[in-house]
């Protein structure tokens, strides 16, 4: 990428990115990132809430993309209870914060193509 003329790389969490727009699809890449942290901006949720609120994700997905947003500092899981765990909680991180502007864009543009482009479908 070119930064102030120059052909660099960032080099981050011991990973090469050669173009800024990896590093953040790096984060929030793939098809449900983006939907957890979406409904995470309004409220701390249990993973049975959000999978209601995701139904066409399967609990091993919703399970892996917790995980790695976790690892990557953008939710917060919290525990309370020990062996088993009597609840758990996912919340969004200040870091997780700084996506929300981002977010909003993303939830507009589709909103805006689906009014042009869609139609409206009521859900059971």
């Amino acid at each position: 990428m070119l930064i102030d003329g120059e052909n660099v790389a960032f080099k981050l969490n011991g990973k090469l990115y050669h173009c800024a727009m990896d590093v953040t699809m790096d984060y929030i890449g793939g098809k449900w990132k983006t939907v957890v942290l979406w409904y995470l901006q309004f409220e701390t949720l249990r993973f049975s809430e959000l999978k209601r609120k995701i139904p066409d994700i399967t609990e091993k997905m919703l399970s892996i993309q917790l995980k790695a947003l976790e690892e990557d500092g953008l939710i917060n899981r919290d525990v309370y209870g020990k062996k088993p765990p009597i609840r758990v909680e996912y919340s969004l991180t200040d870091f997780g914060k700084t996506l929300i502007p981002m977010l909003d864009e993303i939830a507009k543009w589709g909103r805006d193509l689906g009014e042009q482009e869609g139609e409206i479908a009521e859900l059971d």
